[in-house]
């Protein structure tokens, strides 16, 4: 009977939402396969915002307390590292944006390294930020593919990226940093629709909302760069 208990099957729920990413990430491949990369940048879309919102689910929910002995942390890593990692850099090898000969090594880099960045019991640390370079690798397919940079650049921005995974710098958790959170927050809506409107025009998407995109990535660097060097406030309690 518990299994058909209301809370519990709210909880699982909730879990059925965040494992739906496996399913994005296997039509994402699918899709780059095609050559059908605006669609696939559409599901990848789609992955961000269920793992943007099944948190927020799972608390309210408290899938931790319903279900203890099932692991939710665990499932969402496996679906971020396929999301974020595997299927951008696939896309980065398919739509040409490496240097042919390399493009292999090239995106096994942050694939590595991300799986490195994973595995580190503060990826996230205990005050809400991500220790080392955050898995941002669909943002960076992104706009490696609206603006296309020369490949070689491409393969050295993923090489020094991959770097700085290695790093142990805070960086910024939009949604949970006790740090200019509620700017982040607000930023980051004006950003995500933008990003939006230039998936909705590829493969030429408005160059003004392009480089006005790019606004958010900065101020997301300057943060995290200016945080790390005058020292991250402390959690409230």
């Amino acid at each position: 009977m518990g299994l058909f208990q209301r809370p519990v099957a709210l909880a699982w729920l909730v879990h059925l939402y965040t494992a739906s990413g496996v399913v994005l990430a296997l039509l994402s491949v699918l899709l780059i396969e095609q050559a059908d990369f605006q669609n696939a940048f559409w599901l990848m879309a789609l992955a961000v915002a269920i793992d943007a919102s099944d948190g927020t689910l799972a608390r309210a929910a408290r899938v931790k307390h319903v279900i203890p002995w099932f692991d939710g942390d665990r499932l969402e890593d496996i679906i971020d590292y396929l999301n974020y990692v595997l299927v951008p850099c696939l896309l980065l090898i398919r739509a040409g944006l490496l240097p042919e000969r390399d493009a292999a090594w090239l995106a096994a880099v942050p694939m590595l390294a991300s799986a490195y960045g994973f595995c580190q019991k503060e990826a996230k640390t205990a005050d809400h930020y991500f220790l080392g370079f955050p898995s941002y690798w669909n943002i960076v397919a992104l706009y490696l593919y609206v603006v296309q940079t020369p490949r070689w650049v491409n393969g050295f921005l993923l090489l020094a990226l991959s770097a700085l995974v290695f790093v142990p710098i805070k960086y910024v958790y939009p949604s949970r940093s006790p740090a200019f959170r509620g700017l982040t927050i607000a930023l980051g809506i004006v950003w995500g629709i933008l990003v939006l409107l230039m998936i909705y025009y590829l493969p030429t998407p408005p160059r003004l909302a392009v480089f006005s995109s790019l606004l958010f990535p900065l101020y997301y660097t300057v943060l995290t760069f200016w945080l790390a060097f005058r020292g991250a406030p402390e959690k409230r309690k």
